[in-house]
């Protein structure tokens, strides 16, 4: 039987199994189900007893390419694309061999829906050789994501020579391999000459020193990235100053994860030069690193002296603040209203219960009450007023 004639039959048996029965109509994948049945030669099996202690190695694969099987009848259909024989009976399995099968495009994109998400499967080495061969004809998959596969160095090398230069791939998942100097250095390559990735996740790897410097460079020259996440890795001095000479030149990037690294004061002081001058970054996340209120500050007035910032979002929470960091975020705020900075405040920030008492005193001084002088402050009744505003008016009193 020719594959023509094999799909033929396959649709048949879809047909059928779509048609009324008992008055009720079976839900999708039904047809999985009882093609399953009678490649096992069993009668009355249902999902339901795929759920034991008992399961083996063979029924968990069974029950992975029914989901597969149901996922690409349903893309299938969606797009309107004639499933294929050969793809519904080895989905799950190692091989996949669709050579003269006629697939087609509107096949081939049912079939990249189901195979984009990869991840911790323990691929390995092997697995990242097929894959990158995989990518080097691909014209449809836009995302793919292999988190959690036990990619190493050497695997990286596969990636990154499949992605040189490629333009299809928009969306790249490698979190949670294995990725270290060599590695940064191959991804950091590919960085350099791909026109295509936007969003790229690298984070729960072992990328510090020279790997993390060679990924930098390739992102100071690439053209079409938007988000890097990259915490949990190994980012300190060295790696931060490489990055902040790439946030100097880069001009696309918008997000940019750091959480969950070394980065210190220092660090942060070396990752400001390129805030500095950078006008596309939006967010930057660097919880979870070995701040203090000192980087904090430094790292705030680079973004308020840039008056070419795109900077909006700013996570900084597990990095307690003193009062004048408070301040000065409030007078970053009079001229970016829309700046979000989420920090944790030191309990010597916190009033003295004094204060009241010595606020009134100076307006008793000056013939004044608390009422008269927040009611000047707030001409447009509002009911409250800025720190900033209320700073400011102090000030210009004491004068």
């Amino acid at each position: 039987m020719d594959p023509c004639e094999e799909d033929n039959v396959v649709l048949q048996l879809i047909e059928e199994e779509q048609q009324p029965c008992d008055q009720s109509v079976p839900p999708m994948g039904s047809q999985d189900q009882m093609e399953d049945k009678s490649t096992q030669g069993q009668e009355g099996d249902s999902g339901a007893e795929w759920d034991t202690d008992l399961e083996t190695d063979n029924d968990t694969n069974q029950r992975q390419r029914l989901s597969q099987a149901e996922l690409y009848l349903q893309a299938c259909q969606r797009i309107g694309a004639i499933p294929v024989s050969s793809v519904l009976r080895h989905l799950g399995e190692a091989d996949l061999n669709l050579n003269h099968y006629g697939v087609g495009p509107l096949g081939a994109k049912a079939l990249s829906i189901v195979l984009q998400n990869l991840s911790n499967n323990q691929l390995g080495l092997d697995g990242a050789d097929i894959i990158s061969k995989m990518l080097l004809d691909n014209y449809y998959i836009k995302s793919i994501k292999l988190s959690g596969n036990d990619f190493d160095d050497s695997a990286a090398k596969y990636f990154a020579d499949a992605l040189k230069g490629d333009y299809v791939i928009k969306e790249l998942d490698l979190s949670h391999n294995r990725f270290c100097d060599a590695g940064g250095a191959q991804l950091g390559q590919m960085l350099a000459t791909n026109v295509g990735i936007e969003v790229l996740n690298l984070s729960w790897n072992h990328l510090r020193m020279s790997g993390a410097v060679a990924l930098c460079a390739g992102l100071k020259v690439n053209s079409t990235l938007k988000q890097l996440q990259l915490s949990w890795n190994g980012f300190s001095r060295a790696e931060s100053e490489s990055l902040g000479q790439a946030l100097r030149e880069n001009s696309t990037l918008v997000v940019l994860d750091l959480r969950s690294n070394r980065i210190d004061d220092q660090a942060v002081t070396l990752l400001c030069q390129g805030l500095a001058t950078n006008d596309t970054l939006r967010v930057l996340k660097l919880s979870h690193n070995p701040l203090t209120n000192i980087g904090a500050l430094t790292l705030l007035k680079a973004v308020k002296n840039n008056t070419k910032s795109a900077v909006e979002e700013i996570d900084i929470s597990t990095v307690f603040v003193c009062e004048a960091f408070v301040e000065l975020l409030d007078e970053a705020r009079q001229r970016r209203p829309a700046l979000n900075v989420r920090y944790s405040v030191m309990s010597s920030v916190t009033r003295n219960i004094s204060a009241l008492q010595i606020f009134q005193k100076f307006l008793e001084d000056r013939n004044e009450t608390i009422l008269d002088f927040f009611q000047a402050l707030d001409k447009e009744g509002m009911m409250k007023v800025s720190t900033y505003a209320f700073r400011k008016a102090v000030k210009v009193r004491l004068h």
